[in-house]
């Protein structure tokens, strides 16, 4: 393998749509119409198609909303992590009961997708390592992150609490199905 983790750009458009229109989603097909668009968008889910999704997500590209790191094996995408201020997620700050302190500067982690030949083999992790270097020296008083309750599996594409609990996110609050865990940087 050859990897590099690369922050989305408008340049990479088309390896975004490439990663989502022909390999994410092999196993969970149910999946390919969210884009990675569901922690942004707060109309009625189940009303979109891939079309609007895709075409929802373009333009969030476009428009330098959709924040992340796509993975590349050689010029290959492989791979995605959703991470943006947290406040750029709208269904995530409907949805959650995440204000202690509105003061707080939060960096959020809402996904992990990586393409199932790749799986199991650090992917999350060299991204997880990328962002908490890359944002310990920005202006975030946190990186937080949405793991679900259980095992992991391949349908946990918020990444798996032990993941965090490794670089030292702690267990901020524990919700029914979800942890948030944050890691601290200031």
């Amino acid at each position: 393998m050859d990897i590099e983790i690369r922050s989305l750009s408008k340049d990479l458009l088309n390896d975004y749509l490439f990663l989502f229109d022909n390999m994410i989603h092999k196993d969970n097909p149910d999946w390919s119409k969210c884009y990675c668009n569901h922690y942004h968008f707060l109309g009625d889910v189940e009303s979109c198609t891939i079309e609007s999704s895709r075409e929802m997500i373009i333009n969030r590209i476009k428009e330098n909303e959709l924040r992340g790191y796509l993975v590349f094996d050689k010029d290959n995408p492989i791979g995605w992590c959703n991470a943006n201020n947290r406040s750029n997620f709208k269904r995530l700050m409907r949805d959650f009961d995440l204000i202690d302190n509105p003061e707080d500067k939060v960096f959020s982690i809402v996904c992990f997708l990586i393409h199932p030949d790749y799986r199991r083999q650090g992917i999350a992790q060299m991204i997880l390592e990328k962002i908490i270097n890359e944002h310990s020296y920005k202006d975030y008083d946190y990186i937080e992150a949405y793991p679900q309750k259980g095992e992991s599996n391949n349908s946990n594409f918020n990444g798996p609490l032990e993941l965090f609990l490794r670089y030292d996110f702690k267990i901020h609050k524990k919700q029914d199905t979800h942890y948030v865990v944050r890691k601290k940087l200031k």
